[in-house]
């Protein structure tokens, strides 16, 4: 999978923790053939997308936005911010939760959701089986 990281956060480089978790469910899934965006924001920006797309005026951790045209799984947006806030709230990693946000990202792409009990427990099984592969442990 071609992952096109685009860091409207800061000058930091994110991309080796994203292209492992790609590299991982590029295996996992069959995806040698895609190619997704991942733009990293701050709180602000994602909670703009969240209000316009969504109606939700809130801060939120990803918004997906798929796409299937031409191989092009869509936009996954993260927000740095709630990365941040997130790992230190569940006592790991800043890069166990952004490549968990990043397969999270990855799998809405792909269609996978979390609305239903059975849906979520699908989707949770994956996401664990995909971090676990790229050694990004809680």
């Amino acid at each position: 999978m071609k992952i096109n990281l685009v860091n409207n956060f800061n000058t930091d480089d994110y991309s080796i923790v994203i292209n492992k978790v790609a590299k991982t469910c590029t295996n996992v899934l069959s995806l040698s053939a895609k190619s997704i965006n991942i733009i990293l924001v701050d709180n602000l920006a994602i909670q703009e997308l969240n209000k316009k797309y969504r109606n939700k005026d809130a801060a939120t951790d990803v918004l997906t936005f798929p796409d299937g045209y031409l191989n092009n799984l869509g936009d996954v947006f993260i927000s740095v911010d709630k990365c941040t806030e997130q790992a230190l709230e569940l006592e790991h990693s800043f890069n166990r939760e952004l490549g968990f946000l990043t397969v999270h990202g990855i799998l809405h792409s792909l269609g996978y959701d979390h609305l239903t009990d059975e849906d979520e427990k699908e989707m949770n099984e994956l996401q664990d089986k995909i971090l676990n592969k790229a050694k990004l442990f809680r």
